[in-house]
Order: C-alpha cells, then sequence, then structure tokens
C-alpha cells in the first residue's frame, strides 16, 4: 500500500514550530515481516527508477539529509539507498570546513559535491548547517573571513536563506531535482539512543562530549530548524518532517517520497541506435 506523504510535506512559506510536527506515529507497517516486505519493494523499485535515471541522463537527483543526533540519518541511507548501484550515487558527509572552504562563500564546498546528470547525490548534513549550527554557534562566523556588513546578525540569516533558495532554483531549472529530509525526533527517543549507545561497546565510539554539549541547546536547535525549513521548503526543492522516533516509519516514508519524486519525471529509455530489422539480424547472427 502506498504511502501518503503529504502530511510531512512542509508547503512553501508555512510557519514551522517543530513541536506541533510529530516525531512519532502509529506504525506503517503491521508487523517485522510486513515492514521488510514493504522497504524491500521500495528499495527494488527505486533501484529500476535509477536505472532509468542513469539511461535518460536528463535530470539529477539530490537528497539531502539534516536531522539532530542520533536521528538515524546514517541508518536511513544505509537501508534506503541499499539497491541503488553505488556507480551512479554519490554520498558526501559534511563536517567543519577546511581552511580553503572557509576562504569561500558558503555555498561553494557542497556545490563541488553536485550530482552530474543520470546519477544520485545525497549529502548526509549540508549547506544547511550553515544556518543551523552556526546560528546556534554564532562564534562559527568569525572564523568565516566575512566582509562586517555580511555578518551582521539577525540580517545574515534571511540573506543566507535567499542565497540557498536561489542556488536551489538554479538547480531545478538545469534538471537536479532536490529533495531535503528533517529527520524529526523527540529529545527524550535521542535520550534513549544515546543510553543505548554508551550500553553497546561496539558504539560508545559514536559518542563524544560534545553530543551531550549540543543536547543542551535543543530549544536554541528547534527554533533554527523552524525557521530554516519554512523559510527554505518550495514547490521545486520541498522540505520534508518526517517523525523519526520510529526508525522503520522514517525509511519508509523516505522511499516513498524518492520513489515518487523519481516517477514524476517521467524518463524514458533512449531510442536504440539500431533499427528493428537491424537488431533482428544482429540477434540472427549471434544466435549462430
Amino acid at each position: 500500500m502506498k504511502i501518503d506523504t503529504r502530511p510531512y510535506r512542509i508547503e512553501p512559506g508555512q510557519k514551522v514550530k517543530l513541536k506541533h510536527w510529530p516525531t512519532a506515529i502509529g506504525p506503517l507497517y503491521r508487523d517485522e515481516a510486513d515492514y521488510r516486505e514493504r522497504l524491500d519493494a521500495q528499495v527494488l523499485r527505486l533501484s529500476q527508477m535509477q536505472n532509468l535515471l542513469y539511461a535518460h541522463n536528463r535530470y539529477a537527483l539530490l537528497l539531502i539529509f539534516q536531522a539532530m543526533d542520533a536521528a538515524g540519518k546514517d541508518g536511513v541511507i544505509k537501508h534506503v539507498m541499499s539497491g541503488v548501484n553505488p556507480q551512479g550515487c554519490q554520498v558526501f558527509s559534511f563536517k567543519h570546513p577546511s581552511a580553503q572552504e572557509l576562504e569561500h562563500d558558503f555555498l561553494w564546498r557542497t556545490t563541488q559535491c553536485l550530482p552530474e546528470r543520470g546519477r544520485i547525490g545525497i549529502f548526509n548534513r549540508s549547506y544547511y548547517e550553515e544556518v543551523l549550527i552556526v546560528r546556534v554557534h554564532p562564534e562559527i562566523l568569525k572564523a568565516q573571513s566575512l566582509p562586517k556588513e555580511a555578518a551582521r546578525a539577525p540580517a545574515i540569516w534571511p540573506q543566507r536563506f535567499a542565497s540557498i533558495n536561489g542556488l536551489e532554483r538554479h538547480l531545478h531549472r538545469n534538471g537536479t531535482r532536490v529533495i531535503k529530509f528533517f529527520l524529526h525526533m523527540s529529545r527524550e527517543e535521542q535520550r534513549q539512543r544515546f543510553l543505548a549507545r554508551l550500553d553497546d561497546p561496539t558504539k560508545n565510539w559514536k559518542f563524544t562530549a560534545d553530543d551531550m554539549a549540543e543536547r543542551e541547546l535543543w530549544p536554541e536547535y528547534m527554533r533554527a530548524y523552524g525557521e530554516a525549513l519554512g523559510a527554505t521548503s518550495s514547490k521545486h526543492a520541498p522540505w520534508y518532517a518526517v517523525p523519526a522516533d520510529d526508525k522503520r516509519n522514517a525509511r519508509l516514508i523516505v522511499s516513498q517520497v524518492i520513489v515518487d519524486a523519481l516517477a514524476a519525471l517521467k524518463m524514458s529509455y533512449p531510442e536504440p541506435t539500431l533499427g528493428a530489422a537491424e537488431l533482428a539480424s544482429v540477434r540472427r547472427r549471434l544466435a549462430d
């Protein structure tokens, strides 16, 4: 059964207060077996659509994932994209910018990683960090060597939203379809996942002192996310606030959004270079 993803899509210009958006919904599957069957079907469909995307060679797909720590971005990417041909897909995780990257505008480093036509690009965090973590930690701006008139708060944030919107309009006009996912997890669910990491020696490495420091800034991050999502969700580059307390639900919703977006492109395989008679002739020769 197809999942209706419209409830999770943020409409252009919509004011977003994330406390009014659910982090948990009823299960979209009956049991473990049903979940596996549904996800496997979506993974297969996505694999088929990726082949068509590559052959059609007119569009690219950029998937952006943003979330608080432990919301499951890596797991969504791993499970949903498990059937995708690695040759046609690239994943980029953006950490702290390098010295070279800081010498450029805030969109420069991610622009270098945009997908080619026929391919899928995945940004695990993205240029949106510049209106999220940088907004919560404005001291980061000091390292960006910006002109004084460009670094004044609060004007800098609407200006950066405008730059992002302009980039995404440009990408859409030139064939890159942008879909953005915010994995919306509750603070209590994050607490439980942090505890699980601490209790599992194989996952201790995932936990850092910074994780707790950032958790203390939860209200500030929710305000920054809410404003960013509302200011940058558009018809051509929508945001989806995906309930992420249940990882299985999140994976099913994300996979449905991606499959629907590719299906909407109405792509087709190229016409063969040989005519029907020539193809038949080649087949006879190969069959002999």
